[in-house]
């Protein structure tokens, strides 16, 4: 039978979600716990991988057992045997063929700016130095993602994905409150680094560095070097991931 496990972690004390032969993960925490639980080692496989230093208000993975699980039982334990940085929300049975990564339909990231010296906000947004960005023109130059397909220009260089291209269904900077902004991108799958390059870029257009039609152009030429830096992990968090209803038991 298969499972899925809702879960949200704060990334700082992770080199990613994905396991790492030097580096731990929180792929590898949970795996740990939940194989003990089990009773035996248990293979556990996410809806994507996050980079180090970045959070996930919700991930979702898969694993299979024998027989069916108490899933609220099974659920708190391994809230209690897991660290104080992981949390599980709750286990949910799905049909045999449901699979954390690929029956997923969307994900949803937000990136979280800032620019007054706050010491509460630097954990997990980004102080953007000098004056305030021009959020209008950024959401200008937001809205051209949706006429694209092919998002190589943001995407981490030699990777093993067969195809950089991804559907960009929303695209937002939002004001939370005075100078605290979020970046809403919600696509049906995302390549590696997209999200903080992307940001990177988008901030280049707010300090009026790059132009609408520069940032286009940056799209087109499909080249990794004429986009913006990559922004820092620790502001970037995973927060919605969508599946079918009909895979649910």
């Amino acid at each position: 039978m298969r499972y899925f496990i809702e879960l949200a972690y704060d990334g700082s004390a992770y080199h990613g979600w994905q396991v790492q032969p030097n580096d731990i993960s929180v792929q590898e925490v949970l795996t740990r716990c939940l194989s003990t639980l089990l009773g035996r080692d248990t293979e556990i496989v996410g809806a994507g991988r996050t980079d180090a230093g970045v959070n996930a208000r919700l991930m979702v993975a898969h694993f299979d057992v024998e027989n069916g699980i108490d899933t609220e039982y099974l659920a708190d334990k391994l809230n209690r045997m897991l660290p104080s940085d992981i949390c599980i929300y709750r286990i949910r049975a799905v049909k045999d063929d449901a699979h954390a990564r690929f029956s997923a339909t969307y994900r949803t990231y937000h990136y979280y700016v800032h620019h007054q010296k706050n010491p509460f906000l630097r954990s997990y947004s980004y102080r953007v130095p000098g004056k305030e960005l021009d959020y209008a023109l950024m959401n200008k130059a937001a809205a051209i993602l949706y006429e694209y397909k092919d998002f190589t220009s943001f995407s981490k260089l030699h990777t093993d994905v067969k195809t950089n291209d991804c559907q960009i269904m929303k695209a937002e900077w939002i004001n939370l409150k005075g100078d605290q902004w979020v970046f809403e991108i919600q696509a049906n799958r995302f390549l590696r680094n997209m999200v903080r390059a992307i940001v990177g870029t988008l901030v280049e257009v707010g300090r009026g560095k790059l132009t609408l039609e520069g940032f286009r152009r940056i799209i087109e030429q499909k080249d990794r070097c004429s986009a913006g830096m990559s922004m820092p992990g620790n502001a970037l968090f995973l927060v919605g991931i969508g599946y079918p209803h009909d895979i649910y038991k």
